[in-house]
């Protein structure tokens, strides 16, 4: 089967898929995100929405929506800074796009004091009106599309099983006709053997046409290129270790980097204007984590201080562990919205702060 079939139903078949019925967070799941590292990530985005809130004109209704919103800890910490501005406090309607029941019921724990909150399978289901977007780590897992450069062509690779039963990655036999003219520039230079991998880009036309039609804007947090290349970055983490994604299916979470210029590419094809991307550690800069932090630990003990030193690290910080490099930051909005906090010299933290 062609790879993006493969991974499709390892992360979301209605009975073994990975995706559907476990926690796969924190210390005791696969991996940990952002949210789960400080909640300065959260708070700041938080900030991030007050600055585009008020951008657009400060509407008395704001649908807050985040893909994946996992436990509901970003939110959580998003909603807690923005408690400081009531009117924006007041105009939220909460939604979030999740299909996993074990992590729905977490978010509704982690969230009950919400007054206005619904779930939704996808983003189609959200009600017309004005929006911000939150969507961290939501790509990454989106299903791939892969080809490999033969002699004579790109050919799709596949999912095969060999003689001894065993997953093994093979190619379909004849080359995709005229595949080549579809290609950036850089991949068609490529060598015999490299590997390209896409994605669809219809969740990214979903979003870009949502903030373009209805007013607002979505912000894009992920690991990937900032251009498109070849390569192959399909992989597997379980236990916080990388794995082999044909053994196990269903068992480790299959992730492959984000393509942001494809990303960047599709939004502005749909009319909307696009901001970035730009390092995670540089934008969480921009919008004061530092400041964020000194405040935090002037009022902790030693070893909490010390904790938020190392989750600062963590987020801004490249090299191993780091996710201040390898992250990157896409921001997507309706035309007017020239400038956005973040991706520019504005401060965010200028003109709001958590208490």
């Amino acid at each position: 089967m062609p790879v993006w079939r493969y991974m499709e139903l390892c992360l979301t078949h209605p009975k073994f898929g990975y995706y559907v019925s476990r926690d796969p967070l924190g210390r005791e799941g696969d991996f940990t995100t952002a949210p789960e590292v400080s909640q300065m990530f959260g708070e700041l985005l938080g900030l991030w929405a007050a600055s585009v809130w008020k951008a657009m004109g400060s509407p008395p209704l704001l649908r807050l929506i985040e893909l994946g919103p996992g436990r509901g800890t970003m939110m959580a910490d998003a909603l807690r800074a923005l408690r400081v501005l009531p009117p924006l406090h007041q105009a939220l309607s909460l939604h979030l796009i999740e299909i996993n029941p074990v992590l729905r019921q977490k978010q509704a724990s982690m969230l009950s004091g919400v007054r206005d909150i619904s779930w939704h399978d996808n983003i189609d289901d959200v009600p017309d009106g004005p929006a911000i977007i939150f969507a961290n780590e939501y790509f990454d897992v989106l299903p791939i599309h892969q080809a490999v450069k033969g002699e004579n062509g790109w050919h799709e690779r596949t999912v095969d099983i060999d003689a001894s039963g065993q997953l093994v990655f093979s190619a379909a036999a004849e080359p995709t006709p005229r595949f080549e003219v579809l290609l950036p520039a850089l991949v068609r230079a490529a060598p015999v053997g490299a590997i390209f991998e896409w994605r669809p880009d219809v969740e990214m036309m979903k979003i870009a046409a949502h903030v373009r039609d209805q007013d607002g804007a979505a912000l894009i947090i992920d690991y990937g290129h900032i251009r498109s290349d070849a390569g192959d970055t399909f992989q597997a983490i379980a236990r916080h270790s990388f794995a082999d994604p044909l053994k196990g299916p269903g068992e480790a979470d299959v992730t492959a980097h984000v393509d942001f210029e494809a990303l960047a590419r599709a939004a502005e094809d749909l009319g909307a204007r696009v901001h970035g991307p730009v390092p995670q550690g540089e934008f969480l800069k921009r919008l004061g984590i530092e400041t964020r932090a000194a405040s935090l630990m002037a009022k902790a003990s030693h070893e909490a201080s010390e904790d938020i030193a190392s989750a600062l690290k963590r987020l801004i910080g490249g090299g191993r562990g780091g996710m201040g490099s390898m992250f990157k930051v896409l921001a997507v909005s309706e035309p007017r919205l020239m400038s956005l906090a973040g991706f520019e010299d504005g401060r965010a933290h200028d003109r709001v702060q958590p208490s």
